[in-house]
């Protein structure tokens, strides 16, 4: 492989590397939400039950270090020796904002328990505040310590899908460049040979465009009076080698995916005049007449060279497979320019739908062909290629003419 070709692998691979990497981290990522929120509702489930064990504890004394208590007696209840002078009994040390007043007061006056979730001292607590043995009791769980552990896990799966990620994206440069190194040398065998096509095609082109010009000349510059036919073929001559010769270079462009072909305003009624003039012969020897219509502003923006050729395929085509005859037809439909060949040949097999496209396929009854061409069913691949290029559909049916096969295109209309 060249450097060059060495450069694209190497940048091809890269681009791999960061979409597995990235695909590693929102697998990770997916993984560490469903961990966190399984460890969270474990550390809520838990506080709950630590909440429950505690149900009976009504006195400071009883409860377990990591609870913190407050009782306070109902009206009428006497005050033991423990409590202040209001009878309130709390458990030493506790944070500003508990204990939470209001819901005490509320479930004093007979309202139903209740649990939640107070932030005092700058941490949460799950309070729970209910009425046992004549006393309003209210325990708090502090949830400082399950903060943590989930913010120790977080950071944990911050750093191993990070860690996941670099030797994800290493191991993934590896792969790619080992299993991209073949399609790499295949794709420069292919650019060598559409090198060498390109230097072996372009001189012998070059020289006969060059004679058939200066055989025209010579034809028109003559003394003598030349047959009409004569005259006519000479034109068509020189005019089929300008045309092989831009075909070379179209193909070629086509074949290197790192050029484009340069689009310009194309008239495609103007082209497929061209085409049909260009046809005639063979479809005459043929015994099929050929028409041309074009209604309204059919430009569009692209390779003229590339949209001749993908016409012509696509009347070569239905030339092959015609009865007596082929129209052509070119019309604007809103957005769109749109190109209809249609023949009153056999149409296409029923069930070939987008295989008419594909290269090496033949969806068409074999008729018989007087010039005993063989037909390698690229044809239609072309057309669907240059389509593709232009931002364009194809697509084949059996409503042309009797009946037949027609294809169309539909291009966007533009100028630019």
């Amino acid at each position: 492989m060249t450097t060059a070709d060495d450069r694209e692998v190497r940048s091809a691979s890269r681009r791999l590397a960061i979409q597995f990497a990235a695909i590693i981290l929102v697998l990770f990522a997916l993984l560490g939400v469903v961990i966190v929120a399984v460890v969270s509702a474990g550390q809520s489930e838990a506080a709950k039950r630590t909440l429950a064990d505690a149900s009976m504890v009504d006195s400071v004394h009883d409860a377990p270090r990591d609870l913190l208590i407050t009782v306070v007696p109902l009206p009428g209840a006497g005050h033991g020796p423990d409590d202040d002078q209001s009878g309130v009994q709390s458990s030493t040390g506790l944070p500003d904002g508990l204990p939470d007043e209001q819901a005490i007061d509320r479930v004093a006056a007979g309202g139903d328990p209740e649990t939640s979730t107070i932030t005092a001292g700058g941490q949460d607590y799950l309070t729970q505040t209910d009425v046992r043995r004549g006393k309003v009791v209210q325990i708090s769980y502090g949830l400082g310590e399950q903060r943590e552990e989930i913010t120790r896990l977080i950071v944990a799966l911050v750093i191993s899908g990070v860690i996941a990620a670099i030797a994800a994206s290493l191991v993934g440069v590896f792969i790619a460049r080992r299993a991209m190194r073949p399609l790499a040398e295949s794709l420069a065998i292919q650019r060598r040979f559409v090198a060498d096509a390109s230097h072996e095609l372009r001189t012998p082109l070059t020289l006969l465009s060059m004679r058939a010009q200066l055989l025209r000349r010579r034809v028109r510059d003559a003394g003598t009076s030349i047959p009409s036919p004569v005259s006519t073929g000479v034109d068509e001559l020189v005019d089929d080698s300008k045309a092989l010769a831009e075909i070379v270079e179209d193909l070629l462009t086509a074949a290197d995916p790192r050029q484009d072909a340069a689009k310009e305003p194309v008239d495609l009624g103007e082209v497929a005049a061209a085409v049909t003039a260009a046809t005639q012969a063979r479809a005459q020897a043929r015994g099929v007449e050929v028409e041309s219509t074009s209604t309204g502003d059919v430009t569009v923006a692209g390779a003229a060279v590339s949209l001749r050729r993908m016409i012509v395929a696509i009347v070569d085509n239905a030339v092959d497979h015609a009865g007596s005859r082929v129209l052509i037809e070119c019309a604007r439909e809103r957005d769109d320019v749109v190109l209809r060949v249609s023949d009153d040949g056999p149409g296409f097999a029923p069930d070939s739908g987008t295989r008419v496209f594909e290269r090496f396929a033949s969806a068409r009854a074999q008729t018989g062909d007087t010039a005993g061409r063989r037909h390698y069913g690229l044809g239609l691949a072309l057309v669907s290629e240059v389509v593709t290029r232009h931002g364009g559909t194809v697509t084949a049916a059996n409503d042309g003419l009797d009946g037949g096969g027609r294809v169309t295109v539909r291009l966007p209309a533009g100028t630019t």
